[in-house]
């Protein structure tokens, strides 16, 4: 007995950008196409991530540049990329979760789940909330930083302005002893 997952739908809540993903995916293999990870909205103060798109891996079309090369060594490959608009966008909403706010169905190309190949268990995966919370980490110490920057630079521009009106000092006792010399020497 199969259970058919259920559809994606607007305003659909997940507990994590991840669990988004993961149900998309499921979605995905259980109607017969894969999906591809294809943009991801951050937020500019702190470089979160406050949003995301899932495609169908068939999505776009590879640049033709790639595709028409002439000095090949390889043949190249079949296209996989056949325009395909179907995909699912999800946002950050206050409190953690994450929302489904746009959905398309529709695909441009057959639907087979026995073609789908099995999922590489050997894959790494990163949860997206280890990897966002690294990147505020990082974020918070490249502040940091450059505050200590802004100070370092600060407290060198002193010291430079010191050693200038000190060099300016020094100059104007050279010139001073130098005028008394030629007074000397004219006095002889």
């Amino acid at each position: 007995m199969t259970l058919e997952p259920r559809e994606p739908s607007i305003g659909m809540e997940f507990e994590s950008a991840e669990n988004a993903r993961e149900f998309y995916e499921m979605y995905g293999r259980f109607m017969g196409f894969t999906i591809r990870n294809n943009r991801t909205r951050r937020y500019l103060k702190d470089n979160s991530i406050i949003g995301r798109e899932f495609v169908c891996s068939k999505e776009g079309f590879h640049a033709e540049k790639y595709t028409k090369r002439e000095n090949r060594v390889f043949p190249s490959r079949p296209a996989t990329r056949e325009g395909c608009n179907a995909m699912l966008r999800i946002a950050a909403k206050d409190g953690g979760k994450w929302v489904i706010y746009g959905f398309i169905k529709e695909h441009n190309h057959e639907l087979n789940p026995s073609k789908i190949p099995p999922r590489r268990s050997h894959r790494i995966v990163f949860c997206e909330e280890e990897k966002d919370l690294k990147i505020r980490e990082l974020f918070t110490e490249l502040h940091r930083e450059k505050k200590k920057s802004a100070a370092y630079q600060k407290q060198l521009q002193i010291v430079l302005k010191y050693i200038e009106e000190h060099t300016q000092r020094l100059s104007l006792k050279v010139d001073a002893v130098s005028n008394n010399l030629r007074e000397l020497e004219s006095e002889d």
